[in-house]
């Protein structure tokens, strides 16, 4: 008797616990997708953190630095394919394209290295306040603006007819993915210094 008391009462608490994880969850999502909603591209930003729901719970700050996170790991993945472009010169890449990929390679670096700069910055955050908070927080909307910039220039790098082809619209559709969410985190590090 005792022993099925006992199962009983687990089974009822796993419940009580599974119930409670998965409002949580749906808390945090909702929070997302109204944070989400201030940004340029919503539905992206949704799909893009809505897996991160339980880290993010209800924090500006996490959601920001998740954010960047993401745009962090995008960057880099197109930074990789667009270094496998440039190695790839001798493979019928006309001069000028190939310059293009080259300087894109530099600008995609650039961001990286703005964004890391950015995330570094924003965990610096978490107990400041006043005048420090303001200047940590002005620090991170500068360099994520100047990453969404380099972003911008690497496609830039490839306006004109001359570069039409298949390097160009490789190379741009992942750029722009990045400047996608580089904006919405932009966004959300806006809608967070606000809270302060």
């Amino acid at each position: 008797m005792a022993k099925a008391s006992f199962i009983l009462l687990s089974l009822l608490l796993s419940i009580f616990y599974v119930d409670l994880a998965a409002e949580s969850v749906a808390k945090s999502t909702n929070f997302i997708e109204a944070s989400c909603s201030a940004t340029r591209y919503p539905a992206l930003c949704v799909q893009s953190l809505s897996s991160y729901a339980s880290s993010i719970q209800r924090s500006p700050r996490q959601l920001a630095q998740i954010a960047l996170t993401v745009s962090i790991t995008k960057a880099q993945s197109t930074c990789t394919f667009v270094s496998r472009m440039a190695k790839a010169k001798g493979k019928g890449m006309r001069r000028r394209e190939y310059g293009a990929v080259k300087d894109c390679l530099y600008e995609m670096g650039d961001s990286v290295e703005r964004l890391s700069r950015s995330v570094r910055e924003l965990k610096r955050m978490g107990g400041a306040h006043g005048e420090e908070f303001k200047w940590l927080v002005s620090n991170v909307e500068t360099w994520v603006s100047a990453a969404l910039t380099d972003e911008t220039t690497c496609m830039d790098g490839f306006s004109g007819r001359s570069l039409d082809g298949k390097v160009k619209t490789a190379i741009r559709a992942r750029v722009f993915g990045v400047a996608q969410v580089t904006s919405n985190a932009l966004a959300l590090v806006n809608q967070y210094a606000s809270t302060h």
